[in-house]
């Protein structure tokens, strides 16, 4: 039986235990991962891409069925070239469930073979978000349970 592999995509500025509660969730449902980290250009991102890409190895570096790579362009044209059709989002409230599903129906409009999956947020995780994550950084406060070591550093790196 062929395995399926999994893609799991968001900017992660920074990573957080909350992305990583998903990326460790969704290997369990279906082995190996892809985590694409995507440059949002709506937003200004605090880290560069490549600092994001080396704070997420750094973070996964005991999982090497966990492979994380970055692209530019539609997520949709990410997972067509590379032959990825289950996409695990994840979902901390009500709030993301409208634009998650509509970034689902143009992810399905644009690659109509791409199915989204949702997985909500566990209660220990579901308030973490980047943005908050930058501001108690960024305030000096205390962050061992909302990021991981190599996160707390270069966000003191970045602050001080």
């Amino acid at each position: 039986m062929k395995k399926t592999i999994a893609l799991y995509a968001g900017s992660f500025d920074p990573v957080t235990y909350g992305h990583l509660d998903i990326i460790f969730r969704a290997k369990e449902l279906w082995g190996p991962l892809v985590v694409l980290v995507l440059e949002n250009g709506a937003k200004k991102g605090l880290f560069s891409l490549a600092e994001r890409v080396d704070l997420l190895k750094q973070a996964l570096a005991d999982h090497p069925d966990i492979i994380v790579d970055t692209a530019a362009g539609l997520l949709a044209d990410y997972a067509q070239k590379h032959q990825l059709k289950i996409l695990v989002r994840g979902i901390r409230g009500g709030a993301d469930v409208e634009s998650e599903m509509a970034q689902a129906h143009y992810n399905r409009l644009f690659n109509p073979a791409l199915e989204t999956v949702f997985l909500p947020a566990r209660e220990q995780v579901q308030y973490i978000s980047s943005s908050a994550v930058r501001e108690v950084a960024r305030c000096g406060g205390n962050l061992d349970t909302l990021v991981p070591p190599c996160v707390q550093r270069a966000l003191r790196e970045k602050f001080n």
